[in-house]
């Protein structure tokens, strides 16, 4: 097991964690976490044992050369802390990794071992599904938990949700027993244009966890990759008339479902998120405070893997 010395005692940590594989539509949730480490330069701290949760035949190691000296690079999680500054600075524990081949519920219990020693208040878990949803169209972003109290206090859907699961939704409810607070984030990918990487769901992942978790997160580059992925994929379907008359269905349908969401109140949301971003206020000076939940829900479920 991995020692956790040489981390500092932590601020209000909040443990944010993806993992590649069946939960991971188009990479979106990985490279979450991915683009987190790499804005806040996060540094890390431990690594879970890959001998112990991964079938090598399924997670090949890597080999490369470091100063001429070949070495090899084993598939596992890792765990990071960034310190996010501002007004009110507080920790976020990164966990980045692959979905384990095997002992799942060790796996689990071992990252709520990290999150009990590090003290952390809440476990974010990231994920992105394959759904029929229009890449035109903003991504929708379903936040759920399987506590009821946590569900109303943070605006957040009660997942009811069966069927097979992945580590995710394994890993959610081995929280909900452990008594830490979890929600998952879920994205929902075009199942047409399912091959990763996805920047316009790793953002909109990215900004659902600055209202959930009310801090602001450096995009870097990624409003314009998901730009030039967006009229990438609208060239694509240009040059095919059948998935370009898919994308138009898919796109009618979105836009009824969502005619009754077409409020002031919902209106007046997205713009104070707008805002929000920018670390400007509201007009008139006054500002509310922000929403935790928002953002769009495709299917009364999680998602394919919760």
């Amino acid at each position: 097991m991995i020692e956790l010395e040489g981390v500092p005692e932590l601020i209000d940590p909040v443990m944010v964690a993806a993992f590649e594989g069946w939960n991971d539509a188009g990479d979106a949730a990985s490279t979450a976490v991915a683009h987190l480490e790499r804005e806040w330069k996060g540094e890390v701290f431990a690594a879970l044992d890959a001998e112990d949760y991964y079938d090598f035949q399924v997670n090949r190691p890597t080999v490369f050369m470091d100063g001429g000296v070949r070495k090899i690079t084993w598939p596992t999680t890792r765990l990071s802390v960034v310190r996010v500054g501002g007004d009110k600075p507080r920790d976020l524990v990164l966990v980045r990794g692959i979905e384990p081949s095997m002992r799942w519920r060790s796996f689990c219990n071992e990252l709520l071992g990290f999150a009990h020693e590090l003290g952390v208040e809440l476990v974010v878990i990231l994920g992105a599904l394959l759904g029929d949803t229009p890449h035109t169209r903003p991504v929708p972003v379903s936040g759920v938990t399987s506590d009821p109290d946590l569900a109303r206090r943070m605006d957040l859907e009660e997942t009811k949700y069966e069927g097979p699961t992945g580590i995710v939704g394994v890993l959610q409810e081995a929280c909900t027993h452990a008594g830490v607070p979890a929600v998952s984030l879920w994205a929902a990918v075009p199942h047409y244009v399912s091959q990763p990487p996805n920047p316009k769901a790793t953002l909109a992942l990215l900004n659902r966890l600055e209202d959930l978790l009310d801090l602001r997160i450096p995009q870097g580059e990624l409003p314009e990759d998901a730009r030039a992925w967006q009229v990438g994929v609208d060239q694509l379907a240009a040059e095919d008339s059948e998935v370009a008359e898919y994308v138009q269905t898919l796109e009618e349908a979105r836009d009824t479902a969502e005619l009754p969401e077409a409020s002031g109140e919902a209106i007046a949301r997205e713009f104070e998120r707008y805002l929000r971003r920018r670390d400007v206020g509201p007009p008139g000076g006054k500002r509310r405070p922000p929403a935790s939940g928002g953002g769009g829900k495709e299917e009364d479920e999680e998602g394919p893997a919760d």
